[in-house]
């Protein structure tokens, strides 16, 4: 790997800001404390500063020459609602909450190139430093958009890092194309009528209606959808009755879509009222349908993705980049971005968990996980790809 040595012996200053920021978590949209510690960093480098936008949200600019080109590097920073099982010095001081998917480390990886950058300045244009509130599950990022933030601060592309479990350390994932599925959410309620158990004539049982949705809604995955298109439908919440001797008067379902283009989450917003309608409709009971469209799906640009495949490779060797891995059906709010300026999501490898301290949870080192903790040794890796990008986007012979 082809580090950059400043921001390697800067490493267990980084790794204190990532363990200071791991142990005092803030959900989405309470990052005060942690806005708070990013803009104070910014400044302490000389760096431009605006606070608040998208709420908590935080905005640094270095400038450097008179190029009038710029480019987005951003960073999230909300934690999760999980209570972590972890036990070592830094966990979280705080009952219910966690850094389980690592922003704590996107923050101190993008703060660090930060500093670097604003001590060089060897790029012609501008950095915008964006570190975004409320990814998880809050549109922290349509926030900032609607805030003004490309407006305010134009990019001509913008590029986000997230570390990925399992993936080799330092290995980068840099694919053009769908890299991350949308997030959709139903919720459906049968309506019937409520009777004695003993007695299923007298009423409309909603629990019967309700199966026969479920199951429906597979045939719209296996027997409507184009099969060369990814789509997931899961059914992860079903509750109806209180007792074993009444039919009740209501039963719900829920779960979740994730689809690599609008089209085909159109076919299942559809598809999913008309079964859910019909269906009820045909055992004489009465469905309600409300579907959520969360996040759009995260899609690369080629050419981007591409510029950022190389700087990659450039930083860690072509063999640990890979470009044609299969996307994630995770979702990320990043997409909206993609949606507003080219750019590129790419995922960053920190291997299989052995990095972690004596006194994690015995759970696997996964995101989202309560025993799940950020790799301090990416920090560098990173941040020094954060500073090849600007110095290549932004080259004063390009």
């Amino acid at each position: 790997m082809e580090l950059i040595k400043s921001l390697v012996e800067a490493k267990a200053e980084s790794r204190a800001i990532r363990r200071d920021l791991h142990a005092h978590p803030e959900l989405r949209f309470e990052e005060v404390r942690t806005s708070e510690i990013v803009a104070r960093t910014l400044q302490a480098s000389g760096i431009e500063v605006t606070r608040g936008l998208g709420g908590t949200g935080v905005v640094g600019l270095i400038r450097a020459g008179h190029s009038g080109r710029a480019i987005g590097l951003r960073a999230d920073m909300d934690a999760l609602p999980i209570q972590e099982a972890s036990h070592f010095g830094h966990r979280s001081r705080f009952a219910g909450r966690m850094h389980a998917c690592g922003h704590d480390g996107h923050t101190a990886m993008l703060l660090a190139a930060a500093r670097h950058l604003a001590a060089s300045r060897d790029f012609d244009g501008t950095v915008v430093l964006i570190f975004q509130p409320a990814e998880e599950g809050g549109r922290g990022a349509l926030r900032m958009i609607e805030d003004g933030l490309f407006e305010r601060f134009d990019c001509d592309a913008v590029f986000a890092l997230h570390n990925w479990p399992g993936f080799a350390f330092g290995q980068f994932v840099a694919r053009p194309g769908p890299i991350m599925a949308s997030s959709n959410e139903f919720d459906i309620q049968v309506h019937g009528k409520g009777g004695h158990a003993a007695m299923p004539h007298l009423a409309v049982d909603p629990i019967f209606s309700a199966v026969q949705i479920v199951q429906g809604l597979q045939g719209i995955l296996g027997r409507e959808k184009d099969p060369v298109r990814a789509a997931v439908l899961s059914v992860t919440m079903f509750h109806a009755g209180d007792t074993s001797n009444v039919i009740p008067d209501r039963a719900s379902i829920g779960g979740t879509v994730r689809t690599f283009d609008d089209e085909v989450t159109a076919l299942f917003e559809r598809r999913i009222r008309e079964v859910a309608e019909l269906t009820a409709q045909a055992n004489g009971a009465r469905a309600e349908i409300d579907f959520q469209r969360n996040y759009p799906p995260t899609v690369n640009h080629p050419r981007e993705a591409q510029f950022a495949a190389q700087v990659s490779a450039d930083v860690v060797g072509p063999s640990l980049v890979l470009t044609d891995a299969d996307p994630r059906m995770a979702a990320e709010d990043f997409a909206f971005m993609l949606r507003q300026r080219p750019g590129a999501y790419l995922l960053l490898g920190s291997g299989d968990g052995s990095h972690r301290d004596t006194g994690h949870g015995a759970g696997p080192c996964t995101l989202h996980s309560a025993s799940y903790d950020f790799n301090d040794e990416l920090i560098p890796v990173g941040a020094t790809f954060w500073v090849r990008l600007v110095e290549r986007f932004l080259s004063p012979s390009g």
